[in-house]
């Protein structure tokens, strides 16, 4: 991937991280349920990875 691209990538999930954030705290969400909803998404991606494991042994 050329460092362009990259970099661009980079700038663009921060962009849409602060426009959540920004968003969440405007319609008044409460942090600790914005911090529950992540962690949730986070447990559902590594439990949906199945038998792949991310080390050799």
């Amino acid at each position: 991937m050329p460092l362009p691209h990259f970099l661009f990538l980079i700038a663009a999930v921060i962009l849409v991280a602060a426009l959540t954030l920004w968003a969440s705290f405007t319609a008044g969400v409460p942090l600790v349920a914005l911090a529950l909803i992540a962690l949730s998404g986070a447990v559902l991606v590594h439990l949906a990875q199945g038998d792949r494991h991310d080390h050799d042994a």
